[in-house]
């Protein structure tokens, strides 16, 4: 079963707020993250992946799971857990590359998709984007509540809800039945310090709780 709430560490997002993903990962896995994904949409250097090393080391150290976003072969040498979209490397051939047993999550933007999930070879599946969302380019069309409900219905699998996720509305999310929110800008408060990203996944984590 996934956490309530999965922390996306957006490499351009974080580089806009003038924040290190290192950092981010460590204030997010001292006040209790669950479980953290490294998203880089840009072409990998080695400087990603010394990054994308520390991030694992530092989910390692605090035994949570680890997730690379789109790199099959990335995560597969860091053993780490992976999240595909419907435009990379299909589940089943990933599945070959990071193992029998490595945790794989699966993107979906609508009903076929769900439906066609539930033959995939994944763990988990997302759903969104729920809400407008700023944190990816051309986004796919805004689903709203209702349709998280409907897809709800269509799989058994743990369900993420994705896209503008924020503290306002991730209660109505869990009401409509995700088992997850995969947050990216609302994990960042104004001015992103050690301190104030520890107290953001505090008020996260308070969240859970009401």
């Amino acid at each position: 079963m996934l956490p309530p709430v999965y922390p996306i560490l957006d490499a351009t997002t974080l580089a806009l707020r003038g924040i290190s993903p290192e950092l981010a990962a460590e204030a997010f896995l001292e006040a209790g993250a669950q479980i953290l994904q490294f998203r880089h949409k840009a072409p990998w250097t080695r400087e990603t992946y010394s990054t994308a090393q520390t991030l694992a080391q530092l989910c390692a150290q605090a035994k949570v799971p680890f997730v690379i976003n789109d790199r099959a072969d990335y995560a597969a040498l860091l053993n780490s857990a992976l999240h595909l979209g419907q435009d990379d490397l299909p589940p089943a051939d990933a599945r070959r590359i990071v193992g029998r047993t490595a945790l794989i999550g699966f993107s979906t933007h609508n009903e076929a998709q769900m439906i066609a999930a539930e033959n995939e070879a994944v763990n988990y599946v997302a759903f969104g984007p729920v809400f407008p969302t700023i944190s990816k380019e051309n986004p796919d069309p805004t689903t709203g509540l209702h349709r998280l409900r409907t897809i709800r219905t269509l799989t058994t699998r743990p369900l993420v809800a994705i896209g503008g996720i924020t503290r306002d509305n991730a209660i109505s999310c869990w009401n409509a039945g995700a088992d997850s929110v995969a947050v990216i800008a609302d994990m960042l408060p104004l001015s992103c310090t050690m301190q104030t990203l520890r107290d953001r996944m505090t008020e996260w984590q308070q969240l859970i709780q009401l």
